[in-house]
């Protein structure tokens, strides 16, 4: 397929779940109140999902790579909207937890996928336009849910919110499915089964440690247990799930604890600011969203414009100015209410947010190979998954302290995203190129695409 459907592919699969997840946190009072359903019920809709979906997606990446990103774009976006479905005609609150699982599961497939379909159909030095496009995408779908899911769960009913995602899943999983695919990775490459089962159970269980109220302590003592089992796994395995080239690679662990440490300072923030917005101004939840939307025009704005100044200064640069801003804004928020305050640090927020994701991805995914570009592809989602969970909980717990304090502390985190941006790539793009596809191979290496 060209790259034109590529593209359009990748976007559709990010925009799906991007969506599905914004519009479900409006839809979920009205599902409390039809299903009777308790809240610690309704917050496991939410839980159950990011558990499955945080826990598969490196190997859903790895199953891309040996089996063709394709396939396996296609059978994810398929089961999610099956998924859906299939949640829209629930009978009750455990079906829906159960069936969100299984939509995670999907969504786990469909992610990594749409990174790795990417990195095989254009040159690693025009990454930057897609990912830029697909950035932009997945921010207005960010701002447009909560109105799509408030105008459905108004006008339809909260089981319209999940019907919406059956059509695009169809539209694009059915020609995925259809098109012949050539895998990258060599089929002889056994699949690291029980590395892919401790990566799954350790991030399980620290993301179920980080959302649970309060957080779990025993949660991180199992997942750090299972860490080093897996390091030690990983070690020793003749063809480990994370490669060593990928995981080894300093520009990439630097751009994917980037992501991290944003998201973390990013989502973090949000909670907070939803806190003050509507408990201590007393605004009802649209007047919220509109306070916020200079995060989202900004967000969609400044992933539009940064391979620009990706080519003039590189995604070390880059990163690092987009990390101070995005910082700058935390801090702004820390000290003002007024709107015009409020809207310059949403605004700060979402562009300083916008470019980082756009640059530290095209670092994560223009390093890898193609034949390893959906295990790349599932690090950058996982650190979009992680990083998220640990701000929130971080908000959670600083809350006490006070709003300024719990703001004082998210920015820095954002802040320790500058002096990691001296390790990514400078102006003349220090990430290797591969070769052509024409490019001979040498014999025994594995082909490439």
């Amino acid at each position: 397929m060209n790259r034109t459907w590529t593209l359009a592919s990748s976007v559709a699969g990010a925009v799906v779940v991007a969506l599905d997840g914004t519009a479900l946190t409006v839809a979920q009072p009205s599902l409390q109140r039809d299903l009777d359903a308790s809240f610690t019920e309704v917050q496991w809709t939410s839980t159950a999902y990011l558990v499955a979906v945080a826990s598969l997606l490196v190997f859903a990446g790895r199953l891309g790579d040996r089996y063709g990103q394709w396939r396996v774009f296609g059978l994810g976006m398929l089961g999610f909207g099956a998924a859906s479905a299939g949640i829209a005609a629930a009978p009750g609150v455990g079906w829906v937890i159960v069936l969100r699982a299984v939509q995670g599961v999907f969504g786990a497939l469909a992610q990594p996928a749409t990174l790795g379909m990417l990195r095989a159909a254009y040159p690693p030095d025009r990454l930057a336009s897609p990912l830029a496009v697909r950035t932009a995408a997945i921010g207005l779908a960010a701002a447009a849910g909560p109105l799509v899911g408030g105008a459905l769960v108004t006008g339809l009913g909260w089981r319209a919110v999940f019907l919406v995602n059956v059509v695009p899943a169809l539209a694009f999983g059915l020609p995925a499915l259809a098109r012949r695919n050539r895998p990258a990775a060599p089929a002889r490459s056994p699949l690291d089964l029980p590395g892919a089962a401790l990566l799954a159970v350790t991030l399980a269980c620290a993301v179920y440690a980080v959302t649970a109220r309060p957080v779990s302590g025993a949660g991180l003592a199992a997942a750090a247990l299972t860490a080093v089992v897996l390091v030690g796994h990983e070690r020793r395995a003749p063809s480990p799930l994370l490669p060593p080239e990928l995981i080894g690679a300093r520009t990439a662990a630097a751009a994917l604890g980037i992501l991290v440490a944003v998201s973390a300072s990013l989502f973090g923030t949000l909670f907070i600011a939803t806190y003050v917005l509507q408990r201590r101004l007393g605004l009802d939840p649209f007047h919220s969203a509109l306070r916020g939307l200079p995060l989202a025009v900004l967000m969609v704005t400044s992933a539009a414009l940064c391979p620009a100044p990706l080519r003039r200064w590189g995604a070390r640069g880059v990163t690092a100015g987009a990390a101070a801003t995005l910082a700058l804004g935390v801090l702004l928020l820390s000290r003002t209410t007024s709107p015009a305050g409020l809207g310059l640090a949403f605004a700060l927020l979402g562009a300083g947010f916008g470019t980082v994701m756009v640059a530290a991805t095209q670092v994560v995914v223009r390093g890898a190979e193609v034949r390893t570009a959906g295990v790349a592809g599932g690090l950058q989602q996982t650190a979009l998954n992680i990083g998220p969970a640990v701000g929130v909980a971080a908000a959670a717990a600083l809350l006490g302290e006070g709003t300024r304090a719990a703001l004082l502390a998210l920015a820095a985190v954002a802040a320790l995203a500058v002096p990691a941006a001296r390790l990514l790539p400078g102006p003349a793009g220090a990430v290797p190129r591969t070769p052509a596809p024409h490019t001979p191979v040498p014999a025994g290496g594995p082909e490439r695409r």
